[in-house]
């Protein structure tokens, strides 16, 4: 019980400080210290507190599982992980939800295409479904602790941020929304993105491939139990 809270503490204080940083602290720091400063404090801060959720998580001892894992739960985790790596590789390519500070408030946002044109935030969706998949192969209470509070992290702090983008850019970041949409395949339902746009490109598909089999590869390595095709090709 002591690792356990030890390990909620943890998550409280990753999630938490990043949360607090990223918005109602921010710009009060920023003012205070200067920017560079600031992102020194914010990567300081994460690293002790991602470095505390490592060491807590590690010194869990093993629980019981809550359901039985068979090969479906492991072909379910493996195609999750594989979607989620295609839209962590596509959120990197061609992005234009990036800050550009001098595009004017009347310019208009380029139609969404490849993960874009399925969630504006394909990075966010991308931890959280990891977080889905993790809880599927791997139930037990400190897992459900760890992914839980990722996925938390993700999807708020995607949330948060169109409410950020909203003050600072309220005409060009509510022309985006209009054309996208926070929860996937929204805007393609709904007729405001195009279903021949999403289709992956080609760099993304690619990419997210590799890191897809690269991934589950490493598990055996550093975590010494195979994952991925690689519980049956391996």
């Amino acid at each position: 019980m002591e690792e356990m809270a030890n390990l909620v503490l943890a998550c409280i204080a990753f999630v938490g400080s990043h949360f607090l940083l990223s918005h109602p602290l921010r710009a009060p720091l920023v003012t205070r210290f200067g920017n560079r400063r600031f992102l020194g404090l914010y990567s300081l801060v994460a690293l002790i507190t991602l470095g505390w959720v490592v060491l807590a998580y590690r010194a869990v001892p093993m629980q019981r599982f809550w359901w039985h894992v068979g090969d479906g739960l492991w072909v379910l985790a493996t195609l999750i992980m594989l979607v989620a790596s295609v839209l962590l590789v596509g959120s990197f390519h061609g992005n234009p939800a990036l800050p550009r500070p001098e595009e004017p408030e009347s310019a208009r946002p380029p139609a969404p295409r490849g993960v874009f044109a399925i969630t504006r935030h394909p990075m966010m969706w991308s931890f959280a479904l990891w977080s889905l998949a993790h809880i599927l192969v791997l139930p037990v209470a400190a897992n459900f602790v760890l992914t839980l509070g990722i996925a938390i992290l993700a999807l708020g702090g995607a949330a948060l941020q169109d409410r950020k983008k909203e003050r600072l850019q309220p005409r060009l970041w509510s022309r985006w929304e209009g054309v996208t949409s926070f929860w996937p395949f929204v805007a393609l339902t709904e007729g405001r993105a195009q279903w021949a746009a999403a289709w992956p490109r080609t760099p993304a598909f690619v990419g997210g491939i590799l890191l897809w089999l690269a991934a589950s590869w490493a598990h055996m390595p550093l975590a010494g139990w195979p994952a991925g095709i690689w519980r049956w090709i391996g």
